[in-house]
């Protein structure tokens, strides 16, 4: 068997770049698979190849490929490496496969099945939020299949909660509640909902929807806020990503220590930790490790800016003396959070809890 740019099963090398989650994987075991797999790949453009080891022929692709002698062993390493994947061949096949690689709906990858004459193409799991539903359409699109979905809201042509917050990037703090929105709409029961920015109430049916401006409302169903608020159990809450956290710390401050400090300005100010966008700081800090392992844990990037990009900053509401004699800057957290919120609004000025400054801004609205 002669495989023209052949790469070896459980090689992540990727010729010096691993693969990560904004790319698809496409797998084939039939000739037929790997036919309708390389027009995929070729059409998708982000995708990577996998052909199992027992066929005989050479594709002859100019794509590189990965063959694999083990379906299960393969798909096991590779499940979560990838946005989604397009399986190539029977629904039992890929139900069996998957079964014990599932976790979360917030977090398992899209998973389409598609039969190898290109029939039909199953979104079998994480439709909305992993987008699955929309890749079983865009590989239907691209093969002639028929795109099946069979999420109650998408065949009722009903809006679906989780499928917004993932289009308005916002964080899903209790995820075991979007069934209940979901099955309100469903009924065509009408939710009351507290969004201040209106983020959410454009997207929701006009008549299922009833907008709430007051947060200590006892009856709402969804809130849509940075405020951390008690609200009862059945109410889903959305967390919009706008905040921007301005960090200034001691040099080998540690990871903890710098968490610690963010949850506690943040439960102190009644914010939602879930509402940081971005992490943001002097260009010093670029090889601070404590902060570094921090942004990293909470799944959020750091953004550096240079001195004179600090002192560009003119609102500052507690200037630094240090920072001045040391940096040369009159702020580093609080004009970091104003420049990572696009020069937006100061809610929360700085904080000084030990070896670490907080700051905290918020996007002004057109850039939410």
């Amino acid at each position: 068997m002669e495989w023209k740019e052949k790469k070896q099963a459980g090689d992540a090398s990727w010729g010096g770049e691993s693969p990560d989650r904004h790319r698809l994987a496409v797998w084939a075991i039939t000739p037929n698979g790997v036919k309708q797999g390389t027009l995929l790949t070729r059409q998708l453009g982000s995708a990577d190849l996998f052909i199992s080891s027992r066929l005989e022929q050479d594709p002859c692709l100019d794509e590189n490929i990965t063959v694999f002698p083990s379906l299960a062993r393969e798909i096991t390493a590779r499940f979560n490496q990838y946005r989604g994947h397009i399986f190539i061949f029977s629904t039992g096949i890929a139900v069996r496969l998957i079964a014990r690689l599932m976790d979360s709906k917030l977090t398992d990858p899209a998973v389409v099945v598609l039969d190898d004459r290109a029939c039909h193409a199953v979104s079998l799991i994480a439709g909305h939020i992993g987008g699955a539903n929309a890749l079983a359409r865009k590989t239907a699109a691209i093969t002639g299949a028929v795109p099946v979905i069979t999420t109650a809201t998408d065949v009722n042509t009903l809006p679906a909660v989780d499928l917004i917050a993932k289009q308005q990037n916002l964080a899903i703090e209790n995820p075991q509640q979007i069934k209940t929105i979901n099955m309100a709409f469903l009924k065509h029961q009408a939710i009351r909902v507290h969004d201040p920015y209106d983020i959410v109430v454009p997207s929701l049916p006009p008549h299922l929807t009833i907008p709430v401006a007051d947060s200590r409302d006892r009856h709402l169903d969804l809130v849509c806020s940075e405020m951390a608020m008690d609200v009862p159990r059945e109410t889903l809450v959305l967390r919009p990503r706008f905040l921007a956290a301005g960090i200034g710390c001691n040099r080998g401050t540690t990871m903890d220590e710098i968490r610690d400090v963010l949850d506690r300005v943040f439960r102190e100010n009644n914010l939602s930790p879930d509402c940081i966008a971005t992490i943001a700081t002097s260009h010093v800090k670029t090889d601070e490790q404590g902060l570094l392992l921090c942004a990293e844990k909470m799944g959020l990037e750091v953004v550096f800016f240079t001195k004179e990009q600090l002192n560009s900053v003119t609102t500052i509401k507690t200037p630094s003396k240090m920072a001045e004699k040391y940096l040369g800057v009159k702020s580093v957290c609080e004009a970091a959070a104003i420049l990572a919120s696009n020069r937006g609004s100061l809610v929360i000025p700085k904080q000084v809890r030990g070896n670490v400054t907080v700051a905290v801004a918020r996007k002004a609205p057109g850039f939410l």
